[in-house]
């Protein structure tokens, strides 16, 4: 979408995520190793192959060819200081990343695609949290932790606009230093699904 195509009262986006248009990138993106370790460069910060094999499920060799994929599509890139090609660091070249459903048969088959991985991924990733993490949080932290599921009837630009008002509140916090988070901060994900149904709503 171009800018003067989007909804009146959106201005796009407001994290820094990289935009994927090329549907080849998307078919790229859309296979568990590939989507691990965008994650974890994303989340950890630089990385050698060796370094995320045990965090990704391949091999060290394995990991190493999926980042060269994953650079050929600028997703990833050599971090900064890594002179040593023997082992190579890899970052993200972006905190995240978004894309559209394009409107021609190729670009939607693939964005399809990438979006059944992502969300077989979200789904792992509640799974393990529900599992592993929520047990073991403090108090404080398990009380601000939010399950919900939410049905609007809206225009499509209304959608629009819920979704950069909601942008613009995550915006600061995704895009603020470290040295200026305050004592006692955490990672948190935040899963955000918009659904439309099929058909007008009532």
């Amino acid at each position: 979408m171009e800018p003067d195509d989007r909804p009146e009262g959106t201005s796009g986006n407001r994290l820094g995520d990289i935009e994927l248009t090329d549907p080849k990138a998307m078919r790229a993106l859309a296979h568990p190793v590939r989507l691990a370790v965008l994650e974890r460069l994303q989340r950890n910060g630089p990385a050698t192959a060796t370094q995320l094999s045990p965090h990704v499920g391949a091999t060290p060799s394995v990991t190493s060819w999926h980042l060269r994929h994953l650079a050929g599509f600028g997703l990833v890139r050599d971090a900064e200081g890594s002179g040593d090609r023997r082992e190579r660091r890899w970052e993200a070249v972006a905190r995240g990343f978004r894309f559209e459903m394009p409107d021609d048969e190729d670009g939607l088959s693939a964005a399809r695609a990438l979006g059944m991985e992502m969300f077989a991924r979200g789904a792992q990733q509640i799974e393990r949290w529900a599992a592993e993490t929520e047990p073991e949080l403090e108090p404080a932290w398990r009380r601000v932790a939010r399950l919900a599921n939410t049905r609007v009837v809206v225009s499509a630009e209304e959608l629009a606009a819920i979704e950069d008002a909601v942008e613009a509140v995550l915006a600061p916090y995704v895009t603020r230093d470290a040295a200026d988070r305050p004592p006692g901060t955490r990672g948190v994900r935040l899963l955000r699904y918009a659904l439309p149904e099929a058909g007008e709503g009532e």
